[in-house]
């Protein structure tokens, strides 16, 4: 990966949909040398996909919370595989620390919110549930750390 790379990377994280040209144009170099990086860095793992960014309240999804959850060892795995498969869920990970999974859970009213919540403690191994509800985003999530990369290169 060298300095060209990264602000590819820089645009797409900016506007995924930005158009080979453009970023040809401000790197001062082909169209079909953008495609071949682009190609390149999919290829090689460093681009996994690429994505919108929603507003939820825009789209009737008035609670957003993460959830740290707490969970018996042997069945860390099974609960954060069966979170992922939910509907209402958009992010699982298995952690370290405090909580064993993290989630991140959509629902329309507070009401909708509890009741996820209370399915989520009834999962067979759950010991403990810690929501975080959001109530206001100061920053947005990043691609990546636009800044410490293009410090790097």
């Amino acid at each position: 990966m060298d300095k060209k790379d990264v602000k590819i990377l820089v645009e797409l994280a900016k506007n995924s949909r930005i158009p080979a040209t453009r970023i040809a144009k401000m790197l001062g170099i082909s169209d079909v040398a953008v495609k071949k990086r682009l190609a390149k860095l999919e290829k090689g793992g460093y681009i996994k996909g690429y994505q919108i960014v929603v507003d939820p309240v825009k789209l009737g999804f008035r609670a957003v919370a993460y959830i740290g959850v707490n969970i018996d060892s042997d069945k860390i795995i099974e609960v954060a595989q069966k979170l992922a498969s939910w509907d209402d869920v958009v992010y699982v990970a298995v952690t370290s620390g405090d909580h064993d999974v993290m989630a991140e859970v959509w629902a329309k009213s507070s009401n909708e919110m509890h009741e996820k919540l209370e399915k989520i403690r009834q999962l067979e191994g759950v010991r403990n549930v810690y929501p975080a509800i959001v109530l206001d985003v100061i920053k947005s999530r990043e691609a990546f750390p636009i800044n410490v990369m293009l410090k790097e290169v």
